[in-house]
């Protein structure tokens, strides 16, 4: 899953802007099931978010965990912060707001989701728990299989 959390002073975002970038973040992530795109944003009163050891009330702080995939390469890296950069372009430079983003790849063998190991990439089992989008069970996919219930992504 990619877990994506914004550490912003309070009001930063209205609850319509966090929708959105709840889509624009999501959508960076095509290839994956939406469902395992998480955003949380974490709001903090302005005694408690400092910059520089200065309250700041126009800086978001971004970080995310990628565990369904890792980079393979810089270069993979490099492309991924520009996509995740574009998307949030509307939500940071667009408005004048200072912004700060890392990202960390985590071994995937720690991640279950409903108790259950996720597929691997790429497989058909992924690609089920991509139509259904959800946590769909070894047991459920072999009946889903058996009613024709399975359309190829």
């Amino acid at each position: 899953m990619p877990l994506h959390r914004f550490f912003t002073p309070k009001g930063l975002y209205s609850a319509e802007d966090k929708a959105a970038i709840s889509v624009a973040v999501t959508d960076v992530y095509s290839m994956l099931p939406k469902f395992y795109v998480v955003v949380l944003f974490i709001e903090l009163d302005p005694d408690n978010f400092f910059v520089g050891g200065k309250s700041r009330h126009n800086f978001v702080r971004i970080a995310a965990e990628h565990y369904a995939r890792n980079f393979s390469d810089d270069g993979h890296k490099r492309a991924f912060m520009d996509r995740y950069e574009k998307a949030l372009e509307p939500f940071t430079k667009g408005r004048g707001i200072d912004w700060e983003v890392q990202v960390n790849d985590a071994d995937r063998t720690l991640w279950n989701e409903n108790g259950m190991a996720p597929p691997l990439p790429n497989t058909e089992e992924e690609r089920i728990w991509k139509q259904e989008n959800r946590a769909v069970s070894p047991e459920e996919i072999e009946v889903l299989k058996a009613q024709g219930g399975v359309a190829k992504i």
